[in-house]
């Protein structure tokens, strides 16, 4: 299953980043984890970096583990990787990984 979205999403600084997320695998997450994936990667993301070009593609390795491979403006960023152990992924988790996601695209303005 893929599922994919574009975003626009305007920060508290006013700038709007405009970022695309596409989720391959997302069968194996329950259905309302698996639709709120792509929105918390934009948000976190947008909210990291405004003003900048972001694209992600998200794979769902397993119930307990994802991977990303992002661009931002035009720049690759090494694939990122998250695992829970102990359980399978929850909303908190999906929201630790996105933010994660932000803070790494920070290091594509440098």
């Amino acid at each position: 299953m893929l599922a994919a979205g574009h975003a626009a999403a305007v920060t508290s600084s006013g700038k709007a980043a405009v970022g695309q997320c596409r989720v391959t695998a997302g069968s194996k997450l329950r259905a309302d984890l698996n639709k709120s994936l792509c929105e918390e990667v934009k948000r976190a993301v947008a909210a990291a970096i405004p003003g900048s070009r972001f694209d992600a593609e998200v794979t769902v390795v397993s119930p307990s583990r994802l991977a990303a491979k992002m661009t931002v403006n035009g720049k690759a960023l090494p694939q990122q990787n998250f695992a829970v152990m102990d359980r399978q992924l929850e909303i908190d988790s999906i929201r630790r990984f996105a933010r994660s996601l932000g803070e790494i695209a920070k290091t594509a303005k440098r």
